[in-house]
């Protein structure tokens, strides 16, 4: 899936099946739900679940907790706008993701 698909996919009332728990994430994020965002990244113990984490509680606001889940990523705080940051995540998750989905 690439990025487009993957934002065509928000028209939809549940993810796709077969992405993984920080795309789940940050699907539910553009979809508005914050909790459910959060829920899927924090359960998410990967450096990209806790990338997205970073994100999420930078959309938060609480930019402390954000700084230590960039952390645990290996990343350093973004200062992009935060719909650029999204993408920027989504891309790469999506270039890394498994083809036999």
């Amino acid at each position: 899936m690439d990025l487009a698909t993957f934002k065509a996919s928000l028209e939809a009332a549940s993810p796709a099946d077969g992405l993984s728990r920080p795309l789940v994430a940050l699907w539910w994020m553009k979809k508005g739900d914050w909790e459910q965002a959060h829920n899927n990244a924090q359960a998410d113990r990967t450096k990209n679940g806790a990338w997205v984490h970073g994100h999420l509680h930078r959309v938060e606001g609480d930019i402390d907790n954000a700084g230590y889940w960039y952390g645990q990523a290996g990343r350093s705080r973004s200062t992009r706008p935060l719909d650029e940051e999204w993408d920027d995540i989504a891309a790469t998750l999506l270039a890394s993701a498994p083809t036999d989905r």
